[in-house]
């Protein structure tokens, strides 16, 4: 099983263009991540079993397929998960939202968990875990293990830029997850951005420093 997409569609690549761009500002940002999310959860739900039932339909009687109940929640890391989770929720209304909080120590530089909030039913859940960037890898990592231990088995990463070392890093330490993203960059800097990259996803999506 193949366990990173990049999504190479037209769409998603020109929209991640515009997310790149310095003079974007904070509303087109927004509206960049969120279409750009629909189109990752949309990737991403493409393998959701189906089951087939019979409808009417306004003029016969029909045999159709859908979804056959699977249940979907969408996971945040906090903050700029929330704006690619909103973006989900138009394609899936019905799923259920987490969130998960998570800061680097200035001293060890390691993520530290300060908030979880799951659905009830996570662990029987197939789980979407958004996160804007991944630079490092180090705080999906660790939201993966925040998931895991409250049961979580079923879990798909989805990020509209990584570089390839956090890619790497995700995959070391969790092989059994699948990560959908807009595309892969190269290099990380000293200081931790990903470049070229597109600065701060979440000081970009909210006008703040």
């Amino acid at each position: 099983m193949t366990q990173v997409h990049v999504m190479d569609h037209p769409l998603i690549i020109h929209k991640l263009s515009l997310m790149r761009d310095k003079c974007t500002g904070a509303k087109e940002f927004r509206e960049a991540v969120s279409e750009i999310s629909s189109l990752l959860c949309y990737e991403a739900c493409s393998d959701l079993p189906m089951k087939e039932v019979e409808i009417e339909t306004p003029v016969a009687h029909s045999r159709v397929n859908i979804i056959s109940g699977r249940k979907i929640a969408l996971v945040a890391i906090l903050r700029s998960g929330i704006g690619m989770v909103e973006g989900a929720l138009q394609l899936i209304p019905n799923a259920k939202v987490g969130h998960i909080g998570l800061y680097r120590d200035p001293k060890t530089m390691q993520p530290v968990e300060y908030y979880c909030k799951l659905p009830t039913d996570a662990a029987h859940s197939e789980v979407l875990l958004f996160d804007t960037m991944m630079a490092t890898g180090n705080t999906v990592n660790a939201a993966i293990q925040s998931l895991k231990n409250h049961d979580v088995t079923n879990i798909k990463v989805l990020t509209i830029l990584a570089s390839q070392n956090a890619v790497d890093t995700i995959l070391a330490e969790n092989p059994d997850v699948q990560i959908y993203c807009g595309a892969i960059d190269e290099e990380v800097n000293e200081d931790g951005y990903i470049v070229p990259g597109m600065g701060d996803a979440g000081n970009r999506m909210y006008g703040t420093k």
